[in-house]
């Protein structure tokens, strides 16, 4: 059976600034997904790199997209070759650490990012073609493929949590492209991955933070 292409770039690759779509532009993506999920610029990053991240990041640039990505660029920014020193210029901290363990997926990078009294920990890979996806934030594994705009919310799991949410993003006129529902168990931590049709967000979510047993919403923009 052929391929279900999703568009063009799976065939032809992303345009992107770089040698290699899996170690650059997926790289690149990893960075902007984890700055985005931690809703500010980090001040010290380390960057954790596994297994092919591991042994080819400094000739494939894998460190350089990384970094452009946790500075808000996209693969295909012209100043991305240039992201290191625009992070040294600005006072950022960015480590890279190689390691030797063994992980699901070649193309993984661990980023443990700080503010002050903040730190987050975002687990990405890079999945092929220039595509990225998020595996896990924190200690909770999520599924944030992050192609399209997308709206996290961590939450209890509750009966009427959906409707819920589905109302309020009515009411803001926010069109749900898919929207992806795990929990860890019954009763106990739960989050939802709601994909938007639209591809700017032109409301404030607080409404949706108000809701009782809501504990966290971030809106990725990829």
């Amino acid at each position: 059976m052929a391929k279900d292409y999703k568009s063009v770039f799976d065939i032809i690759g992303p345009v992107m600034v770089g040698p290699s779509s899996s170690h650059t532009a997926g790289a690149c993506r990893i960075g902007k997904m984890a700055r985005a999920i931690f809703g500010d610029q980090p001040e010290v990053v380390n960057v954790y790199l596994f297994e092919s991240f591991a042994k080819t990041y400094q000739g494939h640039g894998t460190n350089v997209a990384l970094a452009g990505g946790l500075l808000g660029m996209s693969p295909d920014d012209e100043r991305l070759h240039e992201s290191l020193l625009i992070a040294l210029e600005a006072g950022i901290t960015i480590r890279f650490i190689p390691l030797e363990e063994k992980v699901d997926h070649p193309n993984t990078a661990r980023i443990v990012m700080s503010k002050g009294n903040r730190k987050m920990t975002v687990t990405g890979v890079s999945i092929g073609g220039g595509s990225a996806k998020i595996t896990k934030i924190d200690d909770i594994s999520v599924d944030i493929a992050g192609g399209n705009p997308t709206i996290l919310i961590f939450h209890q799991d509750k009966p009427g949590m959906i409707a819920k949410v589905a109302t309020i993003l009515s009411e803001l006129h926010i069109n749900i492209g898919s929207m992806k529902v795990d929990r860890e168990e019954v009763g106990k931590d739960a989050y939802m991955v709601i994909e938007l049709d639209q591809d700017h967000l032109a409301t404030s979510l607080d409404d949706l933070r108000a809701i009782e047993s809501v504990r966290n919403v971030m809106f990725i923009q990829n």
